[in-house]
């Protein structure tokens, strides 16, 4: 399941944001080569890993973290205008209803072969729509791939580029918006064969605090 992971419940998941901020580092730097996110410590933060974060942990039945990826408001500084900017052709998105979805990894043990997505990075997906959406959320800001823009509009998110690619560390990398809706949900939904939550409930913690 998909754990959010906000300032308010970060004590709860410490070992987990850790083993998460060690996967980026073993993807970014040590898979593709993102030399200038290196550390010694081989935790990969930045500047964004701050209070305003929203995490998104995928974890097993042992608790490992085999997916992440990150939400940022872009109401604030985020990565595209601040790090990307040459990706964006005008004023980057912002607003309260937008949110930056960035640092997309998976595990190696979680990762599939063929031309299906895979589904640890599906649940990932569709976990900013399911939590997104009750919260009036209805788009989100990436740089990703070229080709991941056809994947979006199969899940029936309207993607739009926001410039011309560039290539960025060997790779054709293209800045869009992707809008979404209950009807993107359903077909996320479709794409899982599943229609329950993605969402992990809330530890005991949290509810207790809730009550």
């Amino acid at each position: 399941m998909i754990h959010v992971v906000t300032a308010e419940n970060m004590q709860d998941y410490a070992g987990a944001i850790d083993q998460a901020f060690r996967l980026r580092h073993r993807v970014f730097v040590e898979e593709l080569g993102w030399s200038n996110l290196a550390r010694p410590d081989r935790r990969e933060i930045d500047e964004f890993d701050d209070e305003h974060a929203v995490h998104l942990l995928a974890l097993d039945e042992s608790e490992s973290v085999i997916g992440y990826s990150r939400l940022l408001p872009t109401t604030r500084p985020y990565l595209l205008p601040m790090v990307l900017p040459q990706l964006c052709e005008g004023a980057a998105p912002s607003g309260t209803h937008i949110v930056e979805w960035g640092r997309i990894c998976v595990a190696e043990c979680a990762r599939t072969s063929g031309r299906r997505l895979n589904p640890t990075a599906l649940a990932l997906m569709t976990a900013i729509v399911e939590w997104g959406l009750p919260r009036g959320i209805t788009s989100f800001v990436s740089e990703m791939p070229t080709s991941w823009i056809l994947r979006l509009l199969q899940l029936h998110l309207r993607a739009i580029p926001l410039g011309l690619p560039h290539e960025i560390e060997g790779e054709e990398i293209v800045a869009v918006e992707a809008a979404f809706d209950r009807r993107s949900l359903r077909q996320l939904q479709n794409k899982r064969g599943d229609i329950r939550s993605v969402l992990a409930p809330p530890r005991a913690s949290v509810a207790r605090l809730a009550s």
